[in-house]
């Protein structure tokens, strides 16, 4: 053979030698490389979310998620819909399928914060936030006709409304404060199945003020004789009472519960006894959850507490599941 072709192939040679040399050790890495284990990520990534430094027992566990990009602000939902709320859209969605039947807004929308369902409407609380004055109405969202409508018109609100509830009658409205004003939050009932004559109004314990976290209590609902108020991005939920003093204006911590929401506004989910419904608002998905006591034990203020601390609850029954997965 040639010598200059002999020169060729040693060169030739040499060369993926030298190639096989760099290679292999990248081959080797990536081979070597840990698996992704979907659930521990989501489990860590739940770990390392902020959350409240008060004494909290297991709530609520999930048990479903729909990823929804209007998973924002607060969720809703009925026998066979689920709906997502954002600053300006209502998003609804097929429960069984999961799929997008309709969005709806309206012309001045730009901060809704959560929905409660009444009549087969959602009223949801709207406002000019973060701007001031401030700025709060309800609006109302009929599925039936996909429409978004101005309910009421708060001429001058005590803070930036975040969500109405009717309970026994009445109607009642949270209206929030931020920063060094949260302690303004208050909580009003309204007479006469209207929201013109106030009835009276609470404010929240100074410490579920301090675990705000310079935020206010996102969403809120009535369960039985207690009422449950989300954080705005802790995973938490505070059930608290009225106070047993009928002169008294701050309401009772009774207990701080996990959840599965990392704030925002939240409801109850009539497919579920007991259950609720809110958002993971990072992972921008509607979430349902169940409670991990039963009904009879959470309609009396302070029962889950009570019972562990009598011994005839083990807390290691009430540890919450893992998370469901996307």
């Amino acid at each position: 053979m040639h010598r200059a072709a002999k020169h060729r192939i040693t060169t030739t040679l040499l060369l993926c030698l030298c190639l096989v040399a760099v290679l292999a050790p990248l081959a080797v890495a990536r081979d070597d490389s840990p698996k992704v284990d979907t659930a521990a990520s989501v489990d860590d990534a739940s770990a390392r979310l902020p959350t409240s430094v008060l004494p909290t027992v297991p709530g609520y566990a999930e048990t479903e998620r729909l990823s929804s990009p209007h998973a924002t602000q607060a969720a809703a939902a009925d026998e066979e819909k689920l709906y997502a709320i954002s600053n300006t859209t209502v998003a609804t969605y097929d429960r069984k399928s999961g799929k997008l039947l309709a969005t709806t807004s309206a012309e001045g929308t730009e901060h809704l914060n959560s929905g409660f369902l009444h009549e087969g409407r959602i009223y949801a609380a709207h406002s000019n936030y973060p701007e001031t004055p401030h700025e709060s109405d309800i609006r109302v969202f009929d599925p039936q006709a996909n429409t978004l409508e101005i309910h009421h018109v708060f001429p001058d609100p005590p803070g930036s409304l975040v969500w109405c509830l009717r309970h026994d009658g009445h109607w009642w409205c949270c209206f929030a404060w931020y920063g060094d004003e949260n302690s303004q939050t208050v909580l009003i009932e309204y007479a006469d199945d209207s929201f013109t004559r106030e009835h009276r109004r609470f404010f929240f314990p100074p410490a579920v003020i301090a675990d705000f976290d310079g935020m206010s209590a996102s969403g809120g609902i009535w369960d039985g004789d207690t009422l449950l108020a989300s954080h705005h991005h802790y995973p938490v939920l505070y059930r608290l009472r009225l106070p047993s003093d009928p002169e008294a204006t701050t309401l009772e911590l009774v207990e701080t519960l996990s959840c599965p929401f990392p704030g925002q506004g939240i409801a109850a989910d009539p497919a579920t006894p007991g259950g609720l419904i809110g958002i993971d608002r990072p992972a921008r998905a509607i979430v349902t959850a169940r409670p991990l006591t039963p009904p009879c034990c959470r309609s009396t203020p302070g029962s889950r507490r009570s019972l562990i601390l009598q011994g005839s609850l083990p807390q290691s029954a009430e540890k919450p599941s893992p998370a469901a997965q996307p």
